[in-house]
């Protein structure tokens, strides 16, 4: 794995890159994948690859497994990039907005090289803002956090912001849980209880790491909402896009993606039963097949009916963080994923 730094357009920033490059052989079990992927880069030259934009209140880090099994599928390099306000890249800047997060992206594809963009939770956001303007090959979303004529605008809690004001960390995080409404029954917990889970998490590495983000998670659903639009905001996206969303997901994630399939030709919807709105970050094969799929000029897949049966249950506690580990109340929890 490569590291490197690229400076932002604006001037007053970097980002920290991570470039993942292919063995030269896909893996035993994949030779139909290994010739498509041959063919596909020999077609597109040297310089092509995939960029993944993360979720909220994590690091590119967590993506990196993910990173190697699509490389691999695909015979391409695989960029991951830490987003402003964490690890190695710069500061949020004090007018933090999509259009930030939007520029950095194609500052990262003209740097990279790279074609073709894959991206959680509200990475799907900045991604879907991004192929309104920004040239994209092909694109896969997952759980993309998109905010359509205002259906967001009920999941944000003017006491997150006030909390983060006072330095009151667990209170913050426990309405960010309840406000989003993505832990399953752990989001109908009363708020003391909540907080309790907030000083529990906060002894590890991760729920540490999770905590410092914070501040970036308010700016991040501020720009979410900011950015709220119609449906015919999108119509003018001619990169193929396949939009997924978890079996095991929050309702809402393929609702949103549901209504920009049917109104974008440009965009196929499909759900992947047994995942969770953690999907990209956790065991399994089953993600990285699909989304090589779709890349190397695959169909999407048709949307299955909506009804509002697991995937409105459960989840992660936030866009793109993982959620809690141990017991759920009630035993409401979702069967353990092979991937």
């Amino acid at each position: 794995m490569e590291t490197w730094t690229v400076r932002t357009d604006d001037g007053e920033g970097h980002l920290e890159l991570h470039t993942i490059r292919p063995a030269a052989r896909a893996p035993g079990g994949r030779a139909a994948f290994g010739a498509a992927a041959a063919q596909s880069q020999k077609l597109r030259g040297e310089g092509s690859g995939v960029v993944i934009v993360h979720g909220t209140l994590i690091t590119d880090a967590l993506y990196r497994s993910f990173a190697r099994k699509l490389g691999r599928l695909l015979g391409q390099p695989v960029h991951c990039y830490n987003r402003r306000g964490r690890a190695g890249s710069s500061h949020q800047p004090a007018d933090y907005s999509a259009a930030t997060e939007v520029a950095d992206l194609a500052t990262v594809l003209r740097e990279t090289g790279a074609s073709d963009v894959v991206a959680h939770s509200y990475g799907g956001f900045v991604a879907l803002e991004a192929a309104r303007n920004v040239p994209i090959r092909r694109m896969v979303t997952y759980d993309a956090a998109v905010s359509l004529s205002g259906n967001l605008a009920e999941r944000w809690r003017p006491e997150l912001e006030r909390s983060m004001a006072a330095g009151q960390l667990d209170h913050a995080w426990a309405h960010l849980v309840q406000g989003l409404e993505t832990a399953g029954p752990v989001s109908m917990l009363p708020l003391g209880a909540l907080r309790m889970l907030s000083i529990l998490s906060a002894r590890t590495r991760l729920g540490a790491e999770m905590r410092e983000l914070l501040p970036t998670a308010v700016a991040e659903m501020r720009a979410v909402l900011d950015a709220d639009a119609e449906l015919e905001d999108f119509t003018a996206i001619t990169t193929p896009t396949l939009m997924l969303s978890g079996g095991w997901s929050p309702g809402y994630f393929a609702e949103t993606s549901h209504q920009l399939a049917d109104a974008v030709p440009a965009v196929s919807f499909a759900v992947v039963p047994g995942q969770l709105h953690e999907g990209p970050i956790r065991p399994g094969n089953r993600l990285a097949l699909r989304t090589a799929r779709f890349l190397l000029g695959g169909p999407g897949g048709a949307s299955p009916a909506l009804g509002r049966g697991p995937g409105s249950r459960s989840g992660s506690l936030a866009w793109g963080m993982p959620r809690i580990t141990g017991q759920v109340p009630g035993g409401s929890r979702p069967p353990k994923q092979g991937g």
